[in-house]
């Protein structure tokens, strides 16, 4: 007898995804995902990791069910990496989105069984312990907040008179908004890669190729068949954002 298939799966606002390309690396997989689900909707995490079990997979976690759902119609069979994404709900709810409806509890990671109890900690050997550890990170993020001050202000013990600010440039704006089959795209992230923004760009008719400036990771050229096309293209993704800190800006190249 024929097994009838699994019944599916409630909607939810976590989708699993798989038959992912393994070759590609955590972080860029990652962002990838991010550039192309964004558009349906806020993200709160997305989730992969390098084992062998998990590899090929990956689960994407929206704050909403009808963004994850609009995604999932949308996106179902895409060629991500050459390879179609099978996509369906999770079996379970994130984290992500347990904290945010306030179902959250906390896993218990102690092994079950055990019955000696464990011993007190050396709590100064721990406290210790926890400050060489600490020590590198507290250097990194020292130098890091002494990059963020603000132009003029020293950093703390430092007794020298504060600098003037200096006046930040204007960055260039160059495109036109005559309508061109070529878009110029600016404020790119400098993880942009090629394959980025084709799978961005892609999804729309007369798509041609994208090209990135050597040198420069913040501007690249978009191409489309006909001008009518890549009007559409632009007026849908500028202002999308790559990145949360990055929206991206779209002008027509010039002729």
């Amino acid at each position: 007898m024929m097994q009838n298939p699994p019944p599916p799966l409630p909607p939810s606002q976590t989708l699993y995804l798989n038959n992912l390309n393994e070759k590609v690396k955590l972080e860029e997989l990652k962002k990838s995902l991010y550039a192309i689900f964004s558009q349906f909707g806020e993200i709160l995490e997305i989730v992969a990791a390098k084992n062998i079990r998990a590899r090929g997979q990956a689960f994407v976690v929206f704050k909403d069910i009808n963004s994850a759902s609009n995604a999932l119609r949308s996106m179902q069979g895409f060629p991500f990496y050459e390879k179609p994404m099978r996509i369906n709900y999770a079996k379970k709810k994130s984290d992500a989105v347990a904290k945010l409806d306030g179902t959250y509890v906390a896993k218990d990671h102690t092994k079950k069984g055990t019955k000696e109890k464990r011993k007190a900690p050396d709590q100064g050997g721990d406290a210790k312990r926890v400050m060489e550890n600490a020590m590198p990170m507290m250097g990194m993020m020292q130098g890091m907040m002494q990059g963020m001050m603000p132009p003029g202000m020293a950093p703390p013990g430092n007794n020298m008179p504060p600098m003037p600010p200096k006046p930040r440039p204007t960055p260039p704006q160059s495109g036109s908004e005559v309508p061109h089959k070529i878009l110029f795209l600016q404020n790119l992230p400098q993880e942009t890669t090629e394959m980025m923004l084709t799978m961005l760009f892609e999804q729309f008719p007369g798509f041609k190729e994208t090209r990135l400036v050597p040198g420069r990771h913040d501007i690249a050229f978009v191409e489309f068949e006909a001008d009518q096309q890549a009007s559409q293209a632009k007026q849908a993704l500028n202002h999308f954002k790559i990145t949360p800190n990055n929206a991206m800006l779209i002008t027509f190249a010039n002729k």
